[in-house]
């Protein structure tokens, strides 16, 4: 999906709502926890009641991977029946990968190559390792880097927040370093909401870059307050919400809830869009 296209998208849905569909079995609902292919028809059921209200999905790889190959099996399902749907949806492999650069290269092609079992729009990336480690992710056509910048855990603050160059902190030099390995047409930046009034700053370095804004509703993230310093004239924005939606009930009326909340925030960010 190509920046433009994503735009487009959300102005046509009146929503940047992308959707964490970071499955634990212990939280599904109980008649689906042991069915066959239970993880699958839970997902299917989430995008079903949600694609009118959101934009992107965002699986966490890591729900799947500790499933071992059968959760695997079941993302591939969630992909393919993404990518069968009329409607589109940007999807985000949440993998936060990065490593020397043929291992990135074998990251690249197992998420981002069209030819893949997968085929993601976009990928999260750990910049630690530097330049050779981000640029494998770039040279897919129309996918995107995600760029972890500022994160909403408490864990920030051991390393994002160092001081760099004077009064720099080492997150606006992450930015600053890595407007060198991509552009806003193939590089977005995970900015958490938690810091929603550090995205002044991020807007400084990064002004015409999307944003993919973890942190709204379980972990307490105000999507008021990351519209009020993150939004651009283009939105530029993407607020996930994973816990908040998918698990607004554990019953078999779960899809009808998630559709529910995901409505509640969908209406909030068309309001804004006007």
């Amino acid at each position: 999906m190509t920046r433009q296209e994503l735009i487009d998208l959300i102005y046509t849905r009146r929503s940047f709502l992308c959707v964490g569909l970071d499955v634990d079995k212990n939280k599904m609902p109980e008649h689906l926890r042991n069915a066959e292919d239970g993880v699958f028809q839970f997902n299917k059921a989430i995008i079903d009641a949600t694609i009118d209200y959101t934009v992107a999905y965002k699986p966490n790889l890591a729900f799947y991977e500790a499933m071992g190959i059968e959760g695997l099996v079941q993302l591939k399902k969630t992909m393919d029946y993404l990518h069968s749907l009329d409607k589109p949806a940007f999807t985000i492999a949440d993998a936060k990968r990065g490593d020397i650069g043929n291992t990135s290269q074998q990251y690249a092609k197992a998420f981002l190559d069209p030819k893949g079992d997968f085929n993601f729009d976009a990928l999260t990336i750990a910049p630690y390792m530097g330049a050779d480690s981000v640029q494998p992710f770039t040279v897919y056509d129309n996918k995107w880097v995600i760029l972890l910048a500022l994160t909403s855990n408490k864990g920030a603050f051991d390393f994002q927040f160092l001081p760099v160059d004077g009064e720099k902190k080492l997150f606006e030099q992450v930015l600053e370093t890595s407007k060198q390995w991509g552009n806003p047409d193939n590089m977005m930046y995970v900015v958490g909401a938690t810091k929603a009034d550090m995205l002044t700053q991020v807007r400084a370095i990064a002004p015409k870059s999307f944003l993919l804004v973890p942190g709204v509703g379980a972990q307490g993230g105000s999507l008021e307050e990351v519209c009020k310093y993150g939004l651009t004239n283009e939105c530029g924005l993407l607020v996930n919400s994973s816990r908040g939606i998918i698990y607004a009930s554990n019953g078999t009326d779960f899809a009808e809830r998630a559709g529910e909340e995901a409505r509640k925030l969908q209406q909030q960010m068309a309001s804004v869009l006007k």
